[in-house]
């Protein structure tokens, strides 16, 4: 995760404020007030001039020497949406920074792991047992949710997630046991398909977007969900895999490792 300056956004245009933030998030910052019934309303379908170009370096304003990142998330391994991400990913390869790591739809931003918290942005064991205990409770079944055509915060590219039976809103309410997500803006769910490298005006990249060939909708069955961490020095860096919660009603817990993905 990559931080930039917040943007205030009025009139449709973009100045820089005082303070951090992931720059995954810039684009559902300056989305929220073009929203209308869940359209956006500018021309090119934008609420953004330009692609924001992320600076792959380490921000230590942002983490503050605190070195695990924790999220909760669906886990993509099912080969065809795998090939569906590759393929939208290969053709705007010129547009965004490569990747380390695995395909995934956050579901809940948790925070910097700590022992306690002292900064808004930390997260202790003890939330995410609460966390845990609110899943095992919901018991919530496999689902099934539909990852969609390509489409853009000012930060990064993404591919739409429809969720038919509102699964993800009452996962991330159970989560929302555990204490306040880490958020800059409305959830918008979203498989991140990578940061821009370089600046490119709004309709154009409406044009690129438009452009794309192949699958339009796949299906992505999930069974699962994972808390997971990454090392907050490396924006690109593998997903490691702390807990899991298997949505048959059963949860368990297993050693650190990656978690299934694209290497």
């Amino acid at each position: 995760m990559v931080c930039l300056r917040a943007l205030n956004i009025k009139d449709g245009r973009q100045s820089a404020s005082a303070g951090l933030v992931p720059a995954a998030v810039l684009g559902i910052l300056a989305g929220r007030d073009f929203r209308r019934n869940g359209m956006l309303t500018t021309a090119s379908g934008f609420p953004f001039s330009a692609t924001l170009v992320a600076q792959p370096h380490d921000y230590p304003e942002w983490h503050k020497g605190r070195s695990r990142y924790g999220i909760w998330m669906v886990p993509i391994d099912c080969p065809r949406v795998l090939g569906y991400v590759e393929q939208v990913t290969e053709q705007l390869s010129d547009l965004l920074h490569p990747t380390r790591r695995q395909p995934h739809l956050t579901v809940f931003v948790c925070g910097f792991e700590q022992p306690e918290r002292v900064h808004d942005d930390d997260f202790t064991a003890d939330q995410l047992a609460r966390q845990m205990a609110a899943l095992q409770r919901l018991q919530p079944p496999a689902c099934s949710l539909q990852i969609g055509v390509p489409d853009s915060f000012a930060s990064a590219a993404y591919l739409r997630v429809g969720d038919p039976d509102g699964q993800l809103s009452s996962w991330r309410e159970a989560l929302g046991e555990g204490g306040r997500e880490v958020r800059f803006g409305p959830y918008v769910p979203h498989v991140t398909l990578g940061l821009y490298r370089r600046q490119l005006g709004a309709a154009e990249l409406r044009r690129r977007l438009d452009a794309v060939t192949g699958t339009r909708q796949v299906e992505l069955p999930v069974s699962r969900l994972e808390y997971a961490d990454y090392d907050s020095r490396d924006m690109f860096g593998r997903l490691r895999c702390r807990q899991v919660i298997k949505l048959d009603r059963r949860s368990e817990t297993r050693p650190a490792t990656d978690c299934p993905g694209r290497s």
